[in-house]
């Protein structure tokens, strides 16, 4: 395997102080969304994204950011759905704790929820009581407190809330994230480039399951 001496991305958004710029966190979602469209294009659903299942390819500011952790990963179909409960409580989507049939879709509610982390240094929903967390996040509406979102800018705020959408329906897909105005506000153009023809992440044209036309 390759091998990667940057930690994870927890433990270096820990010794932050999770404090960490905006561009910064315009970056971090910007390649896990690259990696979440290569799977989702596969069928695959990771199922347990979290910055503690994120490896840093190395010590440097600029080190790539590596998927680990496919234990609970899923082949969903297009058409299919599912039910079995899994992840981590804090990241894991409402329709998931109602035990209701989900798609590929709760992959991008944890982007919401990264999103928020990176943004403002705490998550959206979170208590001592895992009860608690479980009720804010099926029934309560983002907070955004205008302390912390004030400094932030409004399109963070867009891209988060359209993630985080109670109804998956509604919410965000990988490729509408990969073009949304916070991305294209931060990222540079060279080097959407470059991570975009990388030999460890390629962009290309995908064929679900069949090499049929």
């Amino acid at each position: 395997m390759e091998y990667c001496d940057g930690g994870d991305l927890f433990t270096r958004l820990e010794k932050s102080k999770f404090k960490i710029s905006e561009k910064k966190a315009v970056s971090y979602v910007h390649q896990t969304l690259l990696a979440l469209c290569y799977l989702h294009e596969y069928g695959i659903t990771h199922r347990d994204l979290k910055p503690e299942n994120i490896l840093m390819s190395d010590k440097s500011d600029e080190a790539q950011l590596k998927l680990i952790d496919f234990g609970l990963s899923k082949i969903i179909g297009p058409n299919e759905t599912c039910t079995e409960p899994y992840g981590t409580l804090s990241y894991v989507a409402p329709e998931v704790l109602m035990e209701r049939p989900y798609s590929k879709m709760v992959d991008m509610w944890t982007v919401g929820v990264m999103a928020y982390l990176f943004c403002v240094g705490f998550l959206p929903f979170d208590h001592k009581d895992e009860r608690e967390i479980a009720k804010q996040t099926m029934c309560d509406p983002t907070p955004f407190p205008s302390a912390y979102w004030n400094k932030v800018s409004n399109e963070a705020k867009l891209f988060v809330d359209a993630c985080l959408q109670k109804n998956p329906s509604k919410r965000m897909s990988v490729k509408e994230a990969l073009v949304h105005p916070w991305i294209k506000k931060f990222e540079n153009p060279d080097l959407v480039d470059k991570r975009r023809q990388s030999k460890l992440i390629k962009e290309s044209d995908f064929e679900l399951f069949t090499n049929n036309k």
